[in-house]
Protein backbone atom coordinates (compact mmCIF):
# COMPACT_ATOMS: atom_id res chain seq x y z
CA UNK A 1 0.00 0.00 0.00
CA UNK A 2 1.02 3.40 -0.87
CA UNK A 3 0.27 6.89 0.66
CA UNK A 4 -1.51 9.07 -2.12
CA UNK A 5 -2.95 13.02 -2.04
CA UNK A 6 -5.68 13.42 -4.15
CA UNK A 7 -6.86 17.35 -5.12
CA UNK A 8 -10.15 17.55 -7.11
CA UNK A 9 -12.09 20.54 -8.37
CA UNK A 10 -15.82 20.38 -8.13
CA UNK A 11 -17.91 22.31 -10.43
CA UNK A 12 -19.91 24.86 -8.34
CA UNK A 13 -22.99 24.94 -9.67
CA UNK A 14 -23.91 21.95 -7.60
CA UNK A 15 -25.28 22.86 -3.85
CA UNK A 16 -23.63 22.10 -0.60
CA UNK A 17 -25.61 18.94 -0.31
CA UNK A 18 -24.33 17.37 -3.73
CA UNK A 19 -20.76 18.36 -3.05
CA UNK A 20 -20.96 17.00 0.12
CA UNK A 21 -22.64 13.19 -1.63
CA UNK A 22 -20.07 13.83 -4.01
CA UNK A 23 -17.16 13.54 -1.62
CA UNK A 24 -18.53 10.72 -0.11
CA UNK A 25 -18.99 9.07 -3.15
CA UNK A 26 -15.02 9.33 -3.86
CA UNK A 27 -14.24 8.42 -0.22
CA UNK A 28 -16.17 5.03 -1.09
CA UNK A 29 -14.68 4.61 -4.44
CA UNK A 30 -11.09 4.60 -3.02
CA UNK A 31 -12.42 1.78 -0.24
CA UNK A 32 -14.23 -0.10 -2.94
CA UNK A 33 -10.83 -0.69 -4.37
CA UNK A 34 -9.59 -1.68 -1.13
CA UNK A 35 -7.86 1.69 -0.25
CA UNK A 36 -7.94 2.91 3.17
CA UNK A 37 -8.72 7.27 3.44
CA UNK A 38 -6.94 8.64 6.26
CA UNK A 39 -7.72 12.35 5.96
CA UNK A 40 -10.13 14.45 4.28
CA UNK A 41 -10.53 18.15 3.91
CA UNK A 42 -13.18 19.84 2.43
CA UNK A 43 -12.14 23.20 1.45
CA UNK A 44 -14.86 24.90 0.17
CA UNK A 45 -15.70 27.22 -2.75
CA UNK A 46 -13.10 29.03 -4.02
CA UNK A 47 -12.11 31.49 -6.86
CA UNK A 48 -9.96 29.50 -9.35
CA UNK A 49 -6.61 31.18 -11.13
CA UNK A 50 -8.41 30.48 -14.38
CA UNK A 51 -11.46 29.42 -16.08
CA UNK A 52 -11.78 25.67 -16.75
CA UNK A 53 -14.64 24.73 -19.06
CA UNK A 54 -15.90 28.42 -18.57
CA UNK A 55 -16.17 28.24 -14.50
CA UNK A 56 -14.47 30.78 -12.79
CA UNK A 57 -14.28 28.81 -9.38
CA UNK A 58 -15.12 26.02 -8.09
CA UNK A 59 -15.82 23.32 -5.01
CA UNK A 60 -12.18 22.25 -3.74
CA UNK A 61 -11.35 19.21 -1.51
CA UNK A 62 -8.29 17.08 -0.54
CA UNK A 63 -8.26 13.42 0.53
CA UNK A 64 -5.15 11.53 1.55
CA UNK A 65 -5.46 7.41 1.46
CA UNK A 66 -3.42 4.34 1.16
CA UNK A 67 -3.91 2.56 -1.75
CA UNK A 68 -2.44 -0.33 -3.86
CA UNK A 69 -0.70 0.81 -6.85
CA UNK A 70 -2.41 -1.30 -9.50
CA UNK A 71 -5.29 0.20 -8.45
CA UNK A 72 -4.41 3.90 -8.74
CA UNK A 73 -5.55 3.81 -12.47
CA UNK A 74 -8.95 2.29 -11.93
CA UNK A 75 -9.51 5.05 -9.64
CA UNK A 76 -7.90 7.88 -11.69
CA UNK A 77 -10.25 6.74 -14.30
CA UNK A 78 -13.56 6.63 -12.32
CA UNK A 79 -12.68 9.82 -11.49
CA UNK A 80 -12.21 11.68 -14.28
CA UNK A 81 -15.91 9.68 -15.93
CA UNK A 82 -17.26 12.27 -12.97
CA UNK A 83 -19.07 15.03 -14.87
CA UNK A 84 -19.42 17.06 -11.92
CA UNK A 85 -15.64 16.99 -11.18
CA UNK A 86 -13.52 19.97 -13.29
CA UNK A 87 -9.75 18.52 -12.60
CA UNK A 88 -8.39 16.47 -9.92
CA UNK A 89 -4.05 16.23 -9.05
CA UNK A 90 -3.56 12.82 -7.87
CA UNK A 91 -0.09 12.60 -6.23
CA UNK A 92 1.74 9.51 -4.49
CA UNK A 93 3.10 11.44 -1.26
CA UNK A 94 6.22 9.66 0.82
CA UNK A 95 5.45 8.26 4.15
CA UNK A 96 8.45 9.39 6.98
CA UNK A 97 8.49 6.69 9.51
CA UNK A 98 10.31 6.86 12.46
Amino acid sequence: MRTYELLSIIKPNIDSEEYDKLVEKIEEAITSLDGKVLSTDKMGRKKLSYDIKDYRDGYFSVHNFEMAPEQVAKFNRQLRLNENILRVMLLETTSVKA
